[in-house]
């Protein structure tokens, strides 16, 4: 296969979607998985939990072997195991085995640092940044899609064909990839040892960081294993920080983090990610929400899974401008316009949202601002580092992406259940706090970055 090969982009781009589809399977399912296993609504939420575990230890793991020369390999496995565990996940006859197919699905958060550093390789020289911008929004793009077809197929049958669906898609994704992606090692990637010690301590401080980030509002944010859990992960992670530093072929390379934009694309990714899922998880929690509350719209799961939709439609057109209009405005340009129409979204869904057109329309903006701002980051990364670094770095920014999700999860539960009813029910406050807190957040970083843009374009005028 040359680099000219007209067919391999739209292939990683399928492959990339897979992580769509399978990261669609979350919010809207909770309630019927608790109902199916006869369990409590927070104990539901375990699925998203181990889900989110598995991702965030798998992805810098996934981000630094893509580097390597094994590329179509890496992924080819990977997808058997997200396979694997869909169809384990819709056969489950317990909640635990079905726990044990949703850990193995986590690894599609790696995927689309793989197909990134697979189009560095293999795509056109010459359109190889558009290709890496399309495949960073292609998540966004494809939750737009997989959040409807998930409600669709749970609404006419059960949740579990929507996992049989899944199991289905990333079995064509597998077969795509076996025709097209170039066969063989990639000769021209560095062979080093892995950094075994490296992922250890990363994956054992990130997975306690994010339980305890995603537990807190459970156990209590003052209680003993919250603090416990959060301290040995901070531990953790300062070891991580000093071992990455000294070894000579470290998992991500920390020194690329002294380089202006690959800091600030990993500093948005936090907050925006955050943003992003308060947006998306409240405004499901809304549609859903019975009419006898004083905010919910009363949308049966067929319906609500359709409120995402604008997100997919908003960075489709984002994305298509970024291609048109990104080389005359600078990738650095995209980060803080997209960070503005964050805020837009953030800001407009917490002073409206009793209507059903207001959700769809937040929704959209949201989109606006991911098409640019996640098609900015992975940019402004693969320019500012080597190439046999480029997986590595662009998996750190997504597992960065997972931890401000799993950040913005914890700020909307403990919000929300501050303020729910005597009898533990969302209340309209609660709600709108929620919208608030994003808001403001989303306002704060959206000036932080474009203070930075006008102070860097001032200084190189100068």
């Amino acid at each position: 296969m040359s680099q000219g090969n007209p067919r391999l982009v739209p292939a990683l781009i399928f492959a990339a979607l897979s992580t769509a589809i399978v990261s669609s399977l979350g919010m809207l399912l909770v309630p019927s998985i608790a109902e199916t296993y006869e369990i409590s609504v927070s104990s539901a939420q375990w699925m998203l939990t181990v889900n989110l575990l598995a991702g965030a230890i798998a992805t810098p793991v996934m981000g630094r072997l893509s580097d390597g020369p094994h590329k179509k390999t890496l992924l080819l496995v990977s997808l058997i195991i997200i396979l694997f565990g869909s169809v384990l996940a819709a056969l489950a006859p317990n909640f635990a085995t079905f726990l044990i197919g949703r850990s193995m699905q986590g690894l599609t958060y790696g995927i689309v640092p793989v197909t990134i550093a697979l189009a560095r390789r293999y795509a056109n020289p010459a359109t190889v940044h558009h290709s890496i911008s399309t495949l960073s929004v292609t998540v966004a793009t494809g939750i737009g899609i997989g959040y409807p077809l998930t409600g669709v197929v749970a609404g006419l049958w059960s949740f579990k064909w929507a996992f049989w669906f899944a199991a289905v898609f990333v079995f064509i994704v597998i077969f795509v990839v076996l025709r097209i992606i170039p066969n063989g090692p990639d000769e021209n990637a560095p062979r080093t040892n892995f950094d075994f010690l490296g992922a250890l301590l990363l994956a054992a401080g990130l997975g306690l960081l994010l339980l305890g980030i995603s537990e807190g509002s459970h156990w209590g944010w003052v209680s003993i294993p919250t603090a416990t859990v959060l301290l040995a992960a901070l531990i953790l992670l300062t070891i991580w920080v000093k071992v990455e530093l000294r070894v000579a072929h470290p998992l991500i390379n920390l020194n690329t983090l002294r380089q202006g934009e690959v800091l600030l694309a990993n500093f948005a990714a936090i907050g925006l990610g955050a943003a992003l899922y308060i947006g998306m998880s409240v405004a499901s929690l809304v549609a859903q929400a019975p009419a006898t509350t004083d905010f919910g719209l009363a949308l049966p799961v067929f319906w609500a899974g359709f409120v995402i939709m604008p997100l997919s439609v908003g960075s489709l057109v984002a994305n298509r401008l970024v291609r048109r209009f990104g080389h005359h405005l600078g990738y650095a340009a995209l980060l803080p316009i997209g960070a503005v129409l964050f805020a837009a979204a953030a800001t407009f869904l917490w002073l409206a949202h009793s209507a059903l057109w207001e959700l769809l329309l937040g929704m959209l903006v949201f989109g606006l601002g991911m098409g640019a701002s996640y098609a900015a980051m992975p940019a402004l990364i693969a320019r500012s580092v080597a190439a046999e670094q480029l997986g590595s770095s662009v998996s750190f920014n997504q597992v960065l992406r997972t931890v401000g999700s799993s950040f913005g999860t914890a700020v909307s539960a403990a919000i929300i259940a501050m303020h729910a009813s005597a009898g533990g029910a969302t209340t309209g406050e609660g709600v709108n706090l929620t919208f608030a807190v994003s808001a403001f957040g989303c306002i704060l970083l959206s000036l932080c970055l474009v203070i930075h843009f006008f102070y860097k374009a001032r200084k190189h005028r100068a």
